[in-house]
């Protein structure tokens, strides 16, 4: 049987379509191998978005294409953002591709894998270009999930509308497209009937979701028929952007034992005229009314934002009021990144900080995060809570799992003593915290009951 080998790169969003990929190659008859060594080809679903991302597609497509050239691999297709961002360049700049596909076409991998076995055949030089329309519906397609167990993401949208000034996303994912909510129950039902208890809801903006569709925002009701989804004990909330909110999103929230009180809400700045000149939609006193707002209806809950540092018009006075108003908050999670001047968006042109100075900045914001999220690990000493169980880790010696603080890849870890199983969300008493993580053991009653999703 024809084999294959999988590298998928960048966001959640992109796993999703890397996961519908592996369905449709291994319905169509291929073989999916771990390693590029001694695969017939290789699929490398990249991300485009900024310069650091495109770095490593890039540097990955060249350790394929090494792998090529000295015959253990036979051929190399590229998908995602890396192609769709740059159709015109990316067969000239790296003529060992042998088929690329845009991210309107990821239903079309088989095409592609059929035509690149076939000019391995023919020896043909011309490599496929394979590029449809990147606002297109959102294509119902099957997948096999690849994260967990225990959990899974659920995408509820594609593309975005928000067009903020720094980010390519608009033009390389197309507007903004809801799937209808049916699909997505029954998406949700599937995932849940295999054993799925964690369901990360994903998209752009999730906090749009059904404008386009219904008229109006319905992320809430979205989440009220998820909860009622037999198997599913959590519902954790990716993007929420902060100018969407509305009171019938925050009760749903507060209300809804099974929605996880983790809300990761990406502000990127609180400078009004920073915030004015990306093209973000509200100001820095909404946003800390907003904070305070949902600090104050949701008890307990941990706010997750991301920032930008170096950004057009951030002087000293700007990034001083952006840590003031981190001190100011606490926020429990807060990922930073230097800004990335972005070719065709409107940032590009703006004049800014330089880079070592954004970098600088962003180390300094991280370095004051240690010791907020170490305060905050420190609270759940001596208390019980339920923690998905992930894996068994053999250099710790412990089973790691993730709480309802703690969203995968980018948020701590609870090392956990004790007799597990992956996949089951157990009570864990906690111990102790290090460098942000949690220790703890098993409780004698071990699995969770339902409901049970915060301390």
């Amino acid at each position: 049987m024809p084999t294959f080998s999988l590298t998928s790169l960048g966001c959640a969003k992109n796993l999703v379509n890397s996961e519908q990929m592996l369905y449709l190659l291994q319905e169509a008859g291929y073989t999916q191998v771990p390693s590029p060594c001694g695969a017939d080809f290789a699929v490398i679903n990249t991300c485009g978005f900024i310069d650091a991302a495109k770095s490593e597609a890039i540097d990955c497509i060249l350790e394929h294409a090494q792998w090529k050239e000295a015959g253990q691999l036979g051929a190399i297709i590229v998908a995602g953002c890396l192609p769709q961002r740059y159709q015109k360049e990316i067969l000239e700049e790296l003529p060992e591709i042998d088929a690329v596909l845009g991210v309107g076409s990821f239903s079309r991998i088989v095409e592609a894998a059929d035509a690149v076995m076939k000019k391995r055949e023919d020896s043909a030089d011309a490599p496929l270009s394979l590029f449809d329309d990147s606002s297109a519906p959102v294509e119902e397609l099957p997948r096999i999930v690849t994260t967990g167990p225990g959990w899974a993401y659920l995408r509820i949208a594609e593309g975005c509308d928000n067009f903020c000034a720094f980010c390519s996303i608009p033009y390389i994912r197309g507007r903004y497209r809801s799937r209808p909510m049916e699909k997505i129950l029954e998406e949700a039902r599937g995932l849940a009937a295999a054993g799925v208890k964690e369901l990360i809801v994903i998209a752009q903006d999730i906090t749009r979701y059904g404008t386009d569709l219904y008229g109006r925002r319905s992320l809430a009701a979205l989440c009220r028929e998820l909860s009622k989804i037999e198997g599913v004990r959590w519902i954790r909330l990716h993007y929420l952007y902060p100018d969407q909110f509305d009171e019938e999103l925050i009760q749903e929230i507060a209300s809804n034992d099974k929605i996880l009180k983790y809300l990761d809400i990406p502000i990127q700045h609180i400078n009004n005229e920073i915030l004015r000149r990306m093209n973000r939609r509200g100001t820095g006193d909404e946003i800390r009314t907003l904070f305070s707002h949902l600090r104050e209806a949701i008890p307990g809950v941990v706010l997750r934002t991301s920032l930008i540092t170096g950004l057009p018009g951030e002087g000293e006075e700007e990034f001083l009021e952006l840590c003031d108003f981190l001190r100011e908050a606490s926020l429990e999670r807060v990922g930073v990144f230097p800004f990335s001047p972005e070719e065709g968006t409107p940032a590009a042109k703006l004049p800014h900080p330089e880079q070592e100075i954004a970098e600088q900045r962003a180390e300094h914001i991280l370095a004051m995060q240690i010791d907020i999220m170490q305060r905050f690990a420190d609270s759940f000493v001596g208390k019980t809570i339920p923690v998905l169980i992930e894996r068994y880790d053999e250099a710790e010696g412990c089973w790691l799992g993730r709480s309802y603080a703690d969203s995968p890849d980018i948020d701590s870890l609870v090392l956990v003593d004790g007799p597990c199983t992956a996949g089951d969300i157990m009570d864990v008493q906690i111990t102790g915290a290090e460098d942000g993580n949690l220790l703890g053991e098993v409780t004698a009653t071990g699995i969770e009951t339902e409901g049970h999703t915060s301390c």
